[in-house]
């Protein structure tokens, strides 16, 4: 059973997607690759209890890790990826090719970007936090306007 529900943010609305009570997705709006509406289900707040909770104390500045159960859905390499972003600390960047480097696959940096282009729960999965080799901003599906505003708001430049 898929269920969706949108909530607010300093970054605009999110749309948490879950499946069977797992949250497998957090959009924005107008984010790159976001699926169309009808694949969210029907709208029910019910599953979002702590998804929403631990987004709240993100974005006041009091938690630095989520915790939560996660059903990320893609190929093996898309998921590997994903799991090296879960490692990137709060406040922190890495590059596309050190992540390649730690997937053991150096000469990957490409696909790690395209990876993770394609996380499907942004934020809590921090794709955000991924930066070219020299350190400037690159792609990132919600906007480089957001990625700009997360980054500081991780780094202490900015309430939100």
């Amino acid at each position: 059973m898929r269920n969706h529900t949108v909530i607010d943010s300093p970054y605009g609305p999110l749309t948490l997607v879950a499946d069977d009570g797992v949250l497998s997705g957090l959009y924005m709006t107008g984010q790159r690759h976001r699926p169309p509406e009808e694949n969210f289900g029907p709208r029910d707040d019910a599953p979002f209890g702590e998804p929403e909770e631990q987004l709240k104390a993100y974005f006041a500045g009091e938690l630095k890790e989520f915790t939560l159960q996660l059903r990320l859905k893609g190929t093996d390499f898309q998921r590997a990826v994903w799991d090296q972003l879960r490692r990137i600390p709060y406040g922190e960047t890495r590059s596309y090719g050190e992540l390649a480097e730690a997937l053991g696959n150096p000469g990957a940096s490409r696909a790690v970007g395209l990876a993770n282009g394609k996380n499907p729960i942004g934020i809590i999965v921090p794709c955000h936090r991924v930066v070219g080799a020299d350190g400037g901003l690159t792609g990132y599906g919600g906007g480089l306007d957001r990625k700009q505003r997360l980054l500081a708001f991780e780094s202490g430049a900015a309430l939100f």
